[in-house]
């Protein structure tokens, strides 16, 4: 029996589609799908299913002082037990076996763990290796036609960042978690290149806050010729003889104004009409791919996000390339007549074929590993993909039709006229040949009308306005500019870079999009700088990725550059561990500023959000426990206290992250004194008590914002249903027949229409139905995927399942769990 290995479980369906001509099978094994035809098995990998961490003797946060992980020893563990179980029960059967994970620095890695995964169950199976930059057909077959040997040169340079990232992060981490005593889940996170991007964040935040504006002025024309009005800007020469257009005096921008304000005419000095070719943009790499997704409003994330799955898919090619230069063996022409069958594209299509030549342009990097992203020849319907996946495809597409076209070409005309001895300059310009924009419709191509004028013509003066500003500060940084930045300065690689930022996100380090820096992120830095400014830089992150490269190229060894590691991390040490209390009380301090909202109504102290035992957030007096004073916030999501504040309270308002149903709360006080204020309103008979107690529904305000239909004998019942949290509700006169509920109405301001949401039990019913297993609070993308993929598909099944089966066929879900969910399911 062959053995084929792959990175992901789509990618192994995919291949085995393509190999076995489409005749593979599914057998489930171990809760794992393996892929069968004639007499091979195809299994996917889960990306990483081992895993490095520390031995257990190492895992007491309070034991084990953190400098002492700097010198600690690795080991390698399991982390997806039914897979690897799996591939060594098939890697023993097998006769040989061929890795086809991802062709790059991390596929290697996971190829060479699956290498030694299958050496444990099979000393001698023969193990080769096979590399492709598109899961398309002719791709994978010409791959497995020509296989090759793992790289282990190239693993052991991703084995390495593994390893320095664990040390780093974790010792750091957990030093400085210590020291700011914020353990559990609200540690403290530090990563070898998290840090250095960070301080980058950092950084730009400090120009914005150090930016001092200056005042100036600009002062504009309208001319006109004819029927014809256009716009011109005064200009003067500055001392460097350079043409200004800001004025920054304001007694001098006054006095030019006057002179324009009064003049009737304009002579026309000069006259200047040049062509300019406007290139085509070279190929997409990684870090440009994710600069024109996030034109289209994509998060870096996001965008890489859909592009692996096209890439899984086979539409694409692999999406992690720095390559700017398409292969020799890459036919413009044939990929071209593959496009034309998809409608959206015939158009484009034709206006490259009409051209003599396909020539693509070029970029500066050229490597041989991977391709720059471009289209495969195999299309998808456009009904097969959401609507972002094909935005996504559709700009891929795009671009290389770009990369193939002509240049466009611009016609400019600089005219300049004499006001009564003050200067003014029009600028139009218009596009005279569409080239690369007909089929790239992703740069700008507004155009500025200027009419034909000659040289002494007088041009009448229309209007005359002058409009003070101020200079601004710099940007933060977007996302992709970001990525960028990385790049140039050699932080993270194209794989690693966009995770990165999601992980600054996830740790509360930025928040926004542009990132912004917390408070947190800021006493991070400040305390790296000053203690151990090694930590944060770019120099020795770069270096280090250096290393790793030298590694791939074997010119060093793991062992060398890992070791090597230990000793800065060492040093490192030595600094902070002389500083360790000032360093805590300064990020414990940052820590308060991030969660303060302002003065407690009661003691005067400072109310801060807090987090309970039970996980939930609230708002608590820094007096405690002299004063208790509380306030409920909202359950759905995670707090962020905002820079608005309060008119009546001083307080901070709050917004609750919450993914796409992030909401502001507002003034938590104000919450909690409307919910005092507003009276209930009985509306029926509680369907769990009224016939033994006289249970009543009402609608109640909740101190924390929210609304909902409970019982009036709360806390003896405990019946409830969600409400929406905005809009006024309106009790109509139709009852539900089967509940003896009136019908209710919301209107909110923000909706043209009322949303007649009905009868609450109804609505609540039919909610939970249209939300399947999503609605079940523990139930995530990742778990529900499990389970989907052991046969439970709604919340009918899960009702139905057997609860130690379902435990036994899902990884990481225990009888309890799944019992728990039938109860909420219920």
């Amino acid at each position: 029996m062959e053995l084929i290995i792959t990175e992901k479980d789509n990618a192994a369906r995919r291949i085995a589609d393509i190999l076995s001509d489409g005749g593979a099978s599914t057998e489930r094994s171990g809760g794992v799908d393996v892929y069968k035809w004639g007499g091979r098995r195809c299994i996917g990998l889960s990306g990483h299913v081992v895993g490095v961490d520390f031995p257990p003797e190492y895992s007491d946060w309070r034991d084990v002082e953190p400098a002492e992980l700097a010198d600690a020893p690795v080991t390698k563990t399991p982390t997806q037990e039914s897979i690897v179980n799996v591939l060594k029960r098939l890697a023993g059967e097998a006769d040989s076996v061929i890795i086809a994970t991802d062709y790059d620095r991390e596929g290697e890695l996971i190829g060479k763990e699956a290498y030694e995964l299958v050496r444990e169950a099979n000393e001698d199976v023969p193990v080769s290796r096979v590399r492709f930059s598109s899961i398309t057909e002719n791709e994978v077959k010409s791959a497995f036609a020509d296989p090759d040997d793992l790289d282990f040169d190239l693993a052991a340079a991703g084995e390495a960042r593994q390893i320095i990232d664990l040390i780093w992060g974790a010792a750091l981490t957990r030093f400085l978690s210590l020291s700011a005593r914020q353990v559990g889940d609200d540690f403290i996170s530090v990563g070898r290149v998290q840090s250095p991007t960070l301080k980058l964040i950092v950084d730009k935040e400090r120009e914005i806050e150090a930016f001092d504006p200056d005042d100036y002025w600009e002062l504009f024309a309208d001319l006109e010729k004819e029927e014809t009005t256009f716009e011109a800007q005064y200009f003067y020469l500055d001392e460097d003889d350079n043409e200004a257009e800001r004025v920054w005096n304001e007694d001098d921008a006054d006095g030019a104004f006057g002179v324009l304000r009064e003049a009737a005419t304009a002579v026309v000095e000069s006259v200047r009409r040049r062509t300019r070719t406007d290139d085509p943009p070279a190929p997409f790499n990684t870090t440009q791919f994710i600069r024109a997704a996030s034109s289209l409003g994509y998060a870096a994330g996001r965008a890489m996000s859909i592009a692996e799955d096209l890439y899984t898919a086979g539409y694409i090619t692999y999406p992690r390339t720095d390559n700017t230069v398409y292969p020799e063996d890459l036919d413009p022409a044939d990929l071209l007549d593959a496009l034309s069958a998809q409608r959206d594209f015939a158009e484009a299509v034709e206006l490259l074929e009409d051209l003599d030549e396909l020539t693509a342009t070029r970029g500066d990097e050229e490597t041989t590993d991977h391709p720059p992203i471009h289209p495969t020849a195999d299309l998808p319907k456009k009904g097969d993909l959401s609507e972002d996946e094909w935005e996504v495809y559709e700009l891929i597409v795009r671009r290389f039709f770009a990369t193939l076209a002509e240049p466009a070409k611009w016609e400019h005309l600089r005219v300049v006229a004499d006001a009564d001895g003050e200067r003014l300059k029009a600028n139009g310009r218009r596009l005279v040949e569409e080239g690369y924009h007909a089929v790239y419709p992703y740069f700008g191509t507004d155009e500025n009308h200027v009419p034909d004028v000659e040289e002494g013509e007088e041009l009448a003066i229309a209007d005359a306005r002058i409009e003070a500003k101020q200079t601004q500060p710099p940007r933060r940084y977007g996302q992709s500019r970001l990525i960028e930045t990385m790049e140039e300065m050699g932080i993270g690689t194209k794989s690693t870079r966009h995770n990165v930022i999601e992980k600054l996100y996830d740790r509360g380090y930025i928040e926004n999009d542009p990132p912004r820096p917390t408070r947190l992120a800021m006493a991070v830095v400040e305390a790296a700088e000053e203690y151990a400014d090694l930590v944060v830089s770019e120099e020795m992150t770069a270096e280090l990725e250096a290393d790793m490269t030298a590694i791939a190229e074997g010119e060093t060894s793991l062992d060398s550059v890992t070791e090597e590691s230990r000793e800065i991390l060492d040093r490192v040490f030595e600094a902070l561990d002389e500083s360790r209390e000032e360093i805590g009380e300064h990020l414990r301090e940052s820590l308060k500023a991030d969660k303060r909202l302002g003065p407690c109504p009661k003691c005067g102290a400072d109310l801060l959000v807090r987090r309970s035992r039970q996980g939930s957030y609230f708002v608590g007096c820094d007096g405690y426990p002299e004063c208790r004073f509380t306030l409920p916030l909202p359950s759905t999501g995670e707090p962020v206290v905002l820079d608005a504040e309060c008119e009546e309270h001083g307080l901070n308002e709050v917004k609750m992250l919450a993914g796409r149903n992030t909401f502001v709360h507002g003034c938590p006080l104000c919450a909690a004194e409307e919910a005092a204020e507003t009276e209930d309103r009985i509306i029926g008979p509680c369907p769990a008590c009224h016939a033994e107690h006289g249970g009543e529904l009402a609608i109640r305000k909740l101190q924390s914002g929210s609304r909902l239909v409970g019982c009036t004998r709360y806390p003896d019942c405990e019946y409830s249903l969600p409400l929406p949290r905005r809009g006024d509700i309106e009790v109509t006169d139709e009852t539900c027949e089967e509940h003896d509920l009136p019908e209710l109405v919301v209107h909110d301001e923000g909706s043209e229409e009322p949303w007649e949401l009905g009868c609450p039990i109804c609505n609540y019913e039919e909610y939970r139905a249209r939300q399947g297993l999503d609605g079940i609070d523990g139930i995530g993308p990742k778990t529900k995927e499990k389970l989907v993929e052991a046969g439970i598909e709604d919340l009918a099944d899960l009702a139905d399942a057997d609860a130690e089966g379902v435990a036994e066929n899902v990884e990481g879900v225990s009888a309890e769990r799944v019992r728990d969910w039938q109860a909420k399911a219920d």
